[in-house]
């Protein structure tokens, strides 16, 4: 695997959201899902995740299948995501490598079923800040979270270093200001991981990236999920689970991209740009990481005034 980005990928590619990947895991034919998997390790991720859903019926024999078939063609290691307990654990049973847990939320029926599943297996987990009543409503609340999932890991005996924090990415064009609160978060979490653990080398981290881009036009959702990586990125976070077929977002995990990363921690630092003397791609970039920041309200037109 590549050892150069400046941020790990997880592709979210092979999802049964996808029609086609859908229909075939379905009727459990491989091609779909070998040419994919084929594709992704052409794109160079990190890991592969396996989306199966819900997987409410035989879920445990279609994640095996899934997961062998992907094994077939390609030794990129996997991200196992299901909603289906049973199904997550025949998965890992047969990963080839060291594979993730997408993911364990903050409650408590879910995570005694889960993570001894992980600590059996010698996964690595996912920590996904929703709990109880759903999206917590600020950092401090992620923070609250991130402690009770962290410390039950602990009890369990699995490492730090196996453990990737998701604080939950939104949509930008209707919880605006939860995506200033993720990344208030993402500062808070190397004081929670030394409170729980001073001898812990730190935690992972990652995120649903694309989901700061739901229900914006389809020609705008690119560089938004590419802008809020950068700022993710400034504050920690350590991986994404990408788009793997947007080559601009690969291009910056890989660091070959610093002007445009260069302008959005501008942003960050209140930088003023003067927009007569920039080109249509840099300026984008500016508007955009304002928009993110609430320096002004999200419209679909955003790039255009």
């Amino acid at each position: 695997m590549p050892d150069n980005k400046f941020m790990k990928t997880i592709g979210e590619n092979l999802n049964v959201i996808n029609k086609k990947i859908g229909q075939a895991f379905k009727d459990k034919n491989p091609g779909p899902i070998r040419e994919m998997a084929e594709k992704l390790t052409a794109a160079e991720v990190d890991y592969i995740d396996i989306n199966l859903g819900p997987a409410r019926k035989g879920g445990e024999e279609l994640m095996t299948w899934v997961v062998q078939t992907v094994q077939e063609v390609t030794d990129t290691p996997l991200c196992l995501d299901t909603s289906n307990i049973e199904a997550m654990h025949a998965g890992l049973k047969v990963c080839k490598h060291k594979a993730i847990m997408n993911s364990i939320m903050c409650r408590p029926e879910r995570y005694t079923k889960m993570l001894p599943i992980c600590a059996e297996t010698g996964s690595h987990m996912i920590a996904l800040m929703w709990g109880p009543e759903g999206l917590p409503r600020d950092e401090n609340e992620r923070a609250n979270l991130c402690m009770e999932l962290l410390m039950a890991a602990q009890a369990e005996g699995i490492p730090m270093g196996d453990i990737w924090i998701d604080p939950i990415v939104t949509p930008v064009n209707i919880q605006q200001p939860q995506l200033m609160s993720t990344l208030a978060f993402m500062q808070m979490v190397p004081d929670i991981v030394a409170a729980i653990d001073p001898e812990a080398d730190g935690c992972k981290s990652t995120n649903g990236l694309s989901n700061i881009s739901n229900g914006a036009p389809d020609h705008l959702r690119p560089i938004l999920n590419q802008t809020y990586m950068i700022m993710l990125q400034r504050y920690g976070m350590y991986s994404c689970i990408v788009d793997a077929f947007d080559d601009r977002i690969m291009s910056i995990c890989r660091g070959e991209r610093q002007d445009i990363v260069d302008l959005v921690y501008g942003v960050m630092d209140g930088q003023q740009y003067d927009y007569s003397t920039m080109d249509k791609e840099a300026v984008d970039y500016v508007k955009t990481a304002k928009v993110i920041l609430g320096h002004t309200l999200y419209s679909d037109s955003w790039l255009e005034i």
